[in-house]
């Protein structure tokens, strides 16, 4: 009973102190990076000042393989906000490698300053003045800094830690 006690005291100890929102903390470094500084010009390769707003799509005719990994890089590792091209999202339709790259690309680009460099992908996408929102599907445009989706729970990751304590009691006291 007493090494019960201490296990769970442990894991108590160890739940409180995971509480602490590490996913949020570094989507709110991210959205802290991508505000703009204040300038008297604009920063290099920054092209939202010529003649008003541009977006970043994904370019016609480029290779089916090198767009799918440049879409999979924005949504994972980059990122990108691209809840809206999940299916049953605003974005989802048409259901195409062309359009669902677009709007992660363009939500990148919004998200990282409205930089040139941000609007690369491998040479898989380029820069309009044509706003490519249609329907319901709306494109970030530029001034835009976070994410359409609701905000992380501050306790989300603290709950996981919770269930994993429960199971852990439960195969602890099964033994």
């Amino acid at each position: 009973m007493r090494k019960l006690a201490l296990v769970f005291n442990c894991l108590l100890l160890l739940g409180c102190y995971l509480v602490v929102p590490t996913m949020e903390t570094s989507v709110q470094e991210k959205a802290d990076a991508a505000i703009p500084v204040t300038t008297l010009a604009p920063p290099e390769g920054n092209t939202s000042f010529l003649d008003g707003k541009t977006w970043c799509v994904a370019l016609a005719g480029v290779s089916q393989i090198d767009l799918q990994n440049a879409l999979d890089w924005a949504c994972g590792l980059g990122m990108a906000d691209c809840g809206a091209i999940q299916e049953g999202g605003h974005c989802y339709d048409p259901d195409t490698l062309v359009s669902h790259a677009s709007y992660a690309f363009n939500s990148y680009y919004q998200q990282n300053g409205n930089s040139d460099i941000a609007c690369n992908f491998g040479g898989t996408a380029t820069l309009t003045k044509n706003n490519p929102s249609y329907g319901k599907c709306l494109y970030a445009a530029p001034g835009y800094v976070g994410s359409a989706a609701p905000p992380l729970s501050k306790y989300k990751s603290g709950f996981l830690w919770w269930k994993i304590v429960g199971v852990l009691l439960l195969l602890y006291k099964g033994s």
